[in-house]
């Protein structure tokens, strides 16, 4: 490590994103991309003629609403097989289903991180600051049959 090269407090490269390609990313970097939002344990309604992705409000049955995070990560897959994981190699297979706002799709796409992203703000709470997170606004999966998944349908944040 050099001087030019500063460590951030969490113990990665300063604007890691920056200098690298996703795919240049060590497992740490790139689970620092996700921002907590949340928006990826969404349920999602997919028009069959548009192909358009739409996010309800019912949440994973793994989703622990009040932290916004996964409540089972490193043993998801046990519980829910279908768990996707976005990888370098699988995000343009995953691109049309991502929210917007995904720093995994931004740097796919080129993109600069947003203001509230946790690495540009230093916080993590700012992305719930910023309403962008769905910190206590969902729904367990196991609650809401899925014939009725379409009366909780939410405006994706751009």
């Amino acid at each position: 490590m050099t001087t030019s090269d500063p460590i951030e407090r969490n113990g990665l490269p300063t604007k890691f994103w920056e200098k690298k390609s996703l795919s240049q990313m060590s497992t740490a970097e790139w689970e620092a991309l996700c921002d907590g939002c949340g928006r990826c344990c969404l349920n999602k309604i997919e028009d069959e003629d548009s192909g358009e992705v739409y996010l309800t409000r019912v949440a994973c049955r793994l989703f622990d609403d009040s932290t916004c995070r996964c409540g089972q990560y490193e043993n998801r897959r046990q519980f829910v097989p279908e768990c996707i994981s976005i990888t370098p190699k699988s995000i343009k297979d995953h691109a049309y289903w991502l929210p917007k706002t995904c720093a995994y799709l931004l740097l796919w796409r080129k993109k600069p991180l947003y203001d509230w992203h946790p690495l540009i703000s230093g916080s993590a709470q700012s992305v719930h600051d910023a309403g962008i997170s769905i910190k206590q606004q969902t729904l367990p999966e196991f609650e809401v049959h899925e014939d009725d998944w379409e009366d909780h349908l939410i405006e994706e944040e751009t």
